[in-house]
């Protein structure tokens, strides 16, 4: 009796430690979250040159799952990471009249497309950099004009859709990619 007293004391005592450990684990995350960030305080850097975009798509990264049968035990499947692959990033911006974008995509027509690093960084309400997601060796892959409607009341938009070769995720103090090579 004394005994199993004893294992009963000490599982509470286990339980109440947990419950401890978790309401300090809990509460300094409280004071670890931060405000959310709002998504239109952006910029894009591209090949050295900082471009003003409507919207940016597409920062996002999928693993290939590849099941694995153990040898001489067919029942037991051990799951493996295979191939990652990049979303292609889109890029929105008003139309001006400027055919940067437009002849950058031209260039893909030549044996050699001019392939550029770039970033794009969020910031906070104040403009200061918070989160910075780099990509490297894009070129673009399709660039669509804008929409024309004389029915219509919108400015002009153009688009341009980047393939990449790697993105990854820093905080927002990382220094500028160098420019491409002429």
């Amino acid at each position: 009796m004394r005994r199993r007293a004893r294992v009963w004391a000490g599982c509470l005592l286990a339980a109440v430690a947990i419950a401890v450990i978790g309401v300090v684990v809990v509460n300094g995350q409280k004071t670890q979250r931060e405000a959310p960030l709002p998504a239109f305080l952006f910029a894009v850097e591209i090949g050295g040159q900082t471009g003003f975009f409507r919207s940016v798509d597409g920062l996002s990264s999928e693993t290939e799952v590849v099941d694995y049968r153990e040898g001489g035990n067919s029942d037991v499947i051990r799951k493996l990471a295979g191939v990652t692959r990049f979303a292609n990033i889109r890029l929105t911006r008003v139309f001006t009249g400027d055919r940067s974008l437009y002849d950058w995509h031209a260039t893909i027509q030549k044996p050699n497309p001019i392939r550029v690093d770039g970033r794009i960084t969020l910031m906070d309400r104040q403009g200061t950099p918070i989160a910075t997601w780099k990509f490297v060796n894009a070129f673009p892959v399709k660039w669509q004009g804008p929409d024309l409607d004389a029915s219509k009341n919108e400015v002009a938009i153009e688009t341009i859709e980047i393939a990449h070769e790697g993105l990854s995720f820093a905080d927002g103090n990382e220094p500028s990619p160098p420019p491409p090579p002429k």
